[in-house]
């Protein structure tokens, strides 16, 4: 699903007015209409007290257009006029107009005015600001915003929760609204899914309101949000006369005295995820552990005795998975300089190759092309640099990612692929997996991916949501709390199957009275 900027989402607005020949209320009202009925369909006409927070512009509009529409359908409500600017949208008018026919005449506030007491159990629908918002809200309007957030009651918003900026970073938390739910028109938001300001919105839902198709198909996004439909098409099904050597071989390379489960998890995540052979290359104190803990491996020990010292092997690996548990000794880090400067293989670089790259950045240009890196955020601050906020953030690893043309794994509760000037934001995980190995299981799984011929943005993309989609599968036996990063490999199979399931059909009325 393409993820819009503001300024994509006015140009579809423009489009479609003037493709079907319509007045812009007439898209407003369209846009009213649809959420109305999402509202309506889940009250069905419930007495409740519903308080309406409308700005002066267009999302203030909607909010008042939605306010007719309840009114004719018999429902108990209360508008308020967030009276912030002078200027009025044309629209915001014209609903205004039409609101004011049937009798409801809104409550102007202005800076002030006294707060409206508002019950718990009341509902609030915020549509102060839209996606237009490009400043911090007055001081009196943050005001009236934090009232609504200490109210506790239900809070929906349109489009997108007020005093939120569409596609830059919040000067200002305390000016946001805190919605229980966000009404979304034709697309979510980027800043839905960053960790800044994702916590702002519980749950989410796309309103479509007919924004022209022709449009929206064609136009290219900076961003896109991964779900199964996405990850269907990436899918290579295995050939009924294929062998062990038709889906590669994964050597996974890491590993010091005390962290050698690093390397076991990578090992079998790899194996997990299809790759047809997989070897381990540890120093010697790992070997035993190795064969011990995965009969299905190949292991290579180097001449290290505790850490890796020399990094050379005799076999033709399809793809190196490379970093986990390696430690930064300086035996190490110029064992590891060695090999990135005589590999042509492909790479997935993780935890302490990175750490290692962050502290010796000449290394970088020895990447192959399209390495996959898999940074935590604290790896992924020591590899760019510090932020100011995730949009700058994102602009930075996009910078990094086409300097030295590789793929940035952003790992997060929405992971997000970075590649060049593209990002691929992952909808599948769950906080259970905030816990020890989880990463090293990832790195497993795009080598394992990469090995079966997968391409490095497809593996990434793939491997990412297979790997959160696993761990929403465990958490349903395990809970959050008690699941582990070998939980999430062991229902890889399951995450597999899953692809393939197709969703529950709602029982019917007819067949539950049969039953």
């Amino acid at each position: 699903m393409k993820l819009y900027s503001a300024k994509q989402i006015y140009k579809a607005d423009q489009i479609s007015i003037k493709k079907e020949e319509i007045e812009s209320n007439e898209l407003m009202e369209r846009a009213a209409l649809q959420l109305f009925n999402w509202m309506h369909l889940r009250m069905q006409g419930a007495q409740v007290k519903i308080h309406l927070f409308c700005g002066i512009g267009n999302n203030g509009g909607d909010g008042i257009a939605l306010a007719r529409h309840l009114v004719d359908h018999g429902y108990n409500i209360e508008v308020y006029v967030v009276n912030y600017s002078e200027k009025r949208s044309k629209d915001f008018l014209i609903n205004l107009d039409r609101l004011k026919d049937r009798k409801v005449w809104p409550s102007f506030m202005n800076s002030d005015d006294q707060l409206p007491e508002i019950g718990r159990d009341d509902i609030i629908v915020d549509g102060i600001f839209g996606i237009g918002l490009n400043r911090t809200p007055d001081a009196w309007v943050a005001k009236v915003i934090q009232h609504l957030n200490n109210s506790q009651a239900f809070i929906l918003s349109i489009d997108i929760p007020s005093g939120l900026f569409t596609d830059q970073g919040p000067d200002d938390f305390d000016t946001i609204i805190q919605s229980n739910y966000v009404l979304s028109f034709q697309t979510p938001k980027l800043v839905f899914f960053l960790p800044e300001t994702g916590g702002f919105i519980e749950q989410w839902e796309v309103l479509d309101i007919g924004l022209d198709p022709e449009y929206l198909m064609q136009t290219e996004t900076e961003y896109e949000l991964i779900g199964k439909n996405e990850v269907l098409t990436l899918y290579k099904p295995r050939e009924k006369y294929g062998h062990k050597g038709t889906y590669g071989h994964s050597l996974i390379a890491g590993g010091s005295y005390g962290k050698m489960g690093s390397v076991c998890l990578s090992s079998k995540a790899a194996l997990y995820a299809g790759s047809g052979l997989v070897t381990s290359f540890v120093p010697k104190i790992g070997y035993s552990i190795l064969q011990t803990a995965l009969p299905e491996i190949m292991v290579m020990t180097d001449a290290g005795d505790n850490e890796l010292t020399d990094i050379k092997f005799d076999i033709e690996p399809s793809v190196v998975g490379i970093g986990m548990g390696m430690g930064t000794s300086d035996a190490t880090v110029k064992t590891f300089s060695e090999f990135l400067k005589h590999n042509k293989l492909p790479l997935v670089i993780d935890a302490d190759g990175l750490n290692i790259l962050s502290k010796n950045k000449e290394l970088l240009k020895y990447l192959p092309d399209n390495t996959i890196l898999t940074p935590h955020p604290k790896e992924l601050e020591r590899l760019i640099g510090s932020w100011k906020d995730d949009f700058e953030k994102l602009k930075m690893v996009k910078a990094f990612s086409k300097k030295y043309n590789c793929l940035v794994v952003v790992k997060g509760a929405h992971t997000i692929v970075v590649n060049k000037e593209k990002g691929y934001l992952n909808t599948t995980g769950n906080p259970g997996m905030a816990t020890a190995g989880t990463g090293d299981v990832l790195t497993g799984i795009l080598t394992g991916l990469l090995a079966q011929g997968y391409s490095a943005l497809d593996a990434a993309i793939f491997g990412v949501y297979l790997h959160g989609r696993s761990g929403d599968i465990a958490v349903e036996s395990t809970g959050f709390q008690s699941l582990t990063a070998s939980h999430v490999i062991e229902n890889l199979a399951n995450a597999y199957l899953d692809l393939f399931k197709m969703p529950e059909q709602p029982v019917t009325e007819e067949e539950n009275q049969s039953n």
